[in-house]
Order: C-alpha cells, then sequence, then structure tokens
C-alpha cells in the first residue's frame, strides 16, 4: 500500500485515542494536528486548514454533530471531508447524515480500517478541484472495501 500524505484533524476528548489514531495515521505518512473538543477543532481549523476532520461524538463544550453542522455552515470548511470516529447509536448517525457528515466508524475500530477510510477521504479531497467539486457533491462513504457496510459503519 503506498503511503498516504495530506494533513488530518483529530478531535476527541480521549487524550489515549488521539494518541492512538495519530500514531496510526501517522505511520501511514499521514500529518496530524489534534483538538481535544469540537470548540477547539473550530478554533484550530482554520489555520490547520486539514484535509480531512475526525470527530468524536460526546465531547464537552461542543459535540461531534455539532461541530460538523458548524463545519458544514462555514463556506471555508463546508466541503470538507468530515468522518464520525465513535461509538454512535442510530439517531447520531441519522443526525451525523443529516448534518453532512461523510462516513462513520464505529469504536472500537481496528487501525487498518481507521487508515483505509481517512486514505478515502483524503484522496478524494485531493480530487476536489475536479468535476465532482464543481457539482458540489460530497459522496458519503458508506463501507470499506471488502464489507458489507451498513450506513452506521465507513
Amino acid at each position: 500500500m503506498p503511503r498516504a500524505s495530506g494533513r488530518i484533524l483529530v478531535v476527541d476528548d480521549n487524550k489515549v485515542i488521539r494518541q492512538l489514531i495519530r500514531v496510526n495515521l501517522e505511520l501511514e505518512g499521514f500529518e496530524v494536528v489534534t483538538a481535544g473538543d469540537g470548540a477547539e477543532c473550530l478554533e484550530v481549523v482554520h489555520q490547520v486548514r486539514p484535509d480531512v476532520v475526525t470527530l468524536d461524538v460526546v465531547m464537552p463544550r461542543l459535540d461531534g454533530i455539532g461541530t460538523a453542522a458548524r463545519l458544514r455552515a462555514d463556506p471555508r470548511t463546508r466541503d470538507l471531508p468530515i468522518a464520525i470516529v465513535s461509538a454512535c447509536t442510530q439517531y447520531e448517525v441519522d443526525a451525523g447524515f443529516a448534518t453532512g457528515v461523510d462516513a462513520f466508524l464505529p469504536k472500537p475500530f481496528e487501525p487498518a480500517e481507521l487508515v483505509r477510510l481517512v486514505r478515502q477521504l483524503a484522496e478524494r479531497e485531493a480530487r476536489r478541484p475536479t468535476e465532482a467539486h464543481a457539482a458540489g457533491s460530497r459522496p458519503r462513504v458508506r463501507g470499506l472495501a471488502g464489507e458489507s457496510g451498513s450506513p452506521a459503519q465507513a
């Protein structure tokens, strides 16, 4: 598998989970910046200019669904690929898709699944200046290669 490239903003209130995600993505060649909650994400997203954002759902100050909604409402981050990496209820999955989240990866996850998902979203972002971007479309990632993938998994 070729090494990836791109900057990923990982948002999770659990320091251990942030570090786990960071290490796995950095081993694959991604540059990783972290934030401890949605409010911090919104403070740094414009300086960091990530290619992909991963969000936990349950966080202090501003949860993942609220963060995704604010990212989608901002013209500067409207098309930024967003993946929820969290143990979600079906209600949270539905709310996330309604908000414009691109993909979900349930916790606990296999590191290879995380890398595959982030790579898919980063590659899509790299191709964004093509006709898909001109049409304003953001295809949702519903399943990983080789999986049966339900709408709740990406």
